[in-house]
This record gives C-alpha cells, sequence and structure tokens, in this order.
C-alpha cells in the first residue's frame, strides 16, 4: 500500500493561488492513477481530479475545470494541485488518493471514491471572501 502526506494547505483570500502537494512512499509511485478529493463538514466527500499514471491524462470536476490543475512528478513521488481563482465555496479538507489496485484506471470512473484504496490525512484549505 502506498502511504500519502498533503501538504499546502492554508489560509488565503477569494481570488488567491494554493499548490497542494501529496507526497507519497511505498510501492511505486508511478503505476498508480492518483486523485484529489475534498470535503466540507457535513458533506460527502467530492471529487476534484485526477490523473493517470502512464500518459497522465486529467480529468476534472466540471465545475472547478479552468481554475484548477493537478499535475505529478512520478521523478519526487508526488502529486500536486495548483488551485487558482480561490472561491470561498472551495474552503474544505483536501485529500490526495491512491487508486485501488486499479480500479479507477481500468475503469475510467475517476469521480468514485471507493476506487481508491490509500488516502491521505487531509489538508486544511480556507478562502476567505
Amino acid at each position: 500500500q502506498v502511504q500519502l502526506v498533503e501538504s499546502g494547505g492554508g489560509l488565503v483570500q477569494g481570488g488567491g493561488s494554493l499548490r497542494l502537494s501529496c507526497a507519497t512512499s511505498g510501492r511505486t509511485f508511478s503505476r498508480y492513477a492518483m486523485a484529489w478529493f475534498r470535503q466540507t463538514p457535513g458533506k460527502e466527500r467530492e471529487f476534484v481530479a485526477a490523473i493517470t499514471w502512464n500518459r497522465g491524462n486529467t480529468y476534472y470536476a466540471d465545475s472547478l475545470k479552468g481554475r484548477f490543475t493537478i499535475s505529478r512528478d512520478n521523478a519526487k513521488d508526488t502529486l500536486y494541485l495548483q488551485m487558482d481563482s480561490l472561491k470561498p465555496e472551495d474552503t474544505a479538507v483536501y485529500y490526495c488518493a491512491a487508486d485501488r489496485d486499479g480500479r479507477a484506471f481500468y475503469s475510467g470512473v475517476y469521480y468514485r471514491e471507493t476506487n481508491f484504496g490509500s488516502w491521505g490525512q487531509g489538508t486544511q484549505v480556507t478562502v476567505s471572501s
């Protein structure tokens, strides 16, 4: 199993930017599809973005396209999420996740959290108005 540790969260003013990182260890990072999810109190965790392990194809929640960018550096075993033009409604705990035995990659379904088997502890992002 791969271990995941997120960082880079914090307090930012609306319109600002943040870059989240997810450092990984354990199994070979480069062989996993990876994703970011987020969760606010009282709500279910929601899909943010995903990236495949081989060609680096990216997928985004429709509402976030154009503002968020997912990327990975396989040499550093690290996943990133660049968040621009942040809005107060982006306030959430952000989690990175690794594909569960290829479920996400081979099904092509990245928005379903049950397709991801390893999760980080989350990093809080707070956007002020």
